[in-house]
């Protein structure tokens, strides 16, 4: 049985009970960590059996993507990266010493996305699932971002644009090297704290 399959029980499993699509997920990320299903295909299954769907085995599907299709997307997806690295970061295309840190968006963890950066062997810092305290941008930057902003009214959209820039530009290379230094505790306080939830530093 695969594991989509398995959690698929599970949904089903927990709907009989009487859960809510929310507690499901909920319960199947305690279970699955990473590897569990995005939220909006527990949801979508639940639905189903929530109908009256009664087999966990998933819809034959029309085709799949033809290989060549694939390569395409994974060749402009690679033009995109390189392209963006050479025109923001020379230095780092130069040394091929960046790594990748992301939150596991659907868009970012899609398989064309992982084989893309295992072929070029691009090093990816993983994020824990639901942990703002390890995301760099929800512990450092948005709220240096709010601070700034905090107070001022805006009358056009493009305002607001300009000075939320304004405020990224102004972060200095202190301010970010003093961030990763940040986050690096951060890891290990989660770490002694056997990852459980804190907040602060």
């Amino acid at each position: 049985m695969s594991e989509n399959t398995e959690q698929r029980v599970c949904i089903k499993f927990c709907h009989k009970l009487g859960k809510t699509a929310t507690e499901t997920y909920q319960m199947l990320l305690l279970a699955y960590g990473d590897e569990t299903m995005s939220r909006a295909r527990v949801f979508e299954w639940f639905k189903r059996f929530k109908e009256g769907r009664t087999t966990v085995e998933s819809d034959e599907r029309e085709g799949r993507p033809s290989k060549s299709r694939n390569e395409e997307i994974i060749q402009k997806i690679r033009t995109a990266i390189r392209d963006a690295v050479r025109r923001k970061r020379p230095e780092f295309n130069e040394s091929g010493s960046w790594k990748l840190h992301h939150d596991n968006a659907p868009a970012h963890s899609a398989h064309v996305v992982q084989q893309f950066l295992a072929k070029h062997g691009i090093p990816v810092v993983s994020q824990p699932p639901y942990s703002p305290d390890l995301a760099p941008c929800d512990f450092f930057l948005f709220p240096k971002i709010k601070m700034a902003l905090k107070g001022k009214r805006f009358q056009y959209v493009d305002e607001i644009k300009q000075n939320a820039t304004e405020q990224l530009r102004g972060v200095s290379k202190n301010d970010f090297h003093r961030c990763f230094q940040k986050w690096q505790e951060r890891w290990r306080t989660c770490m002694d704290s056997e990852g459980a939830y804190f907040e602060g530093d």
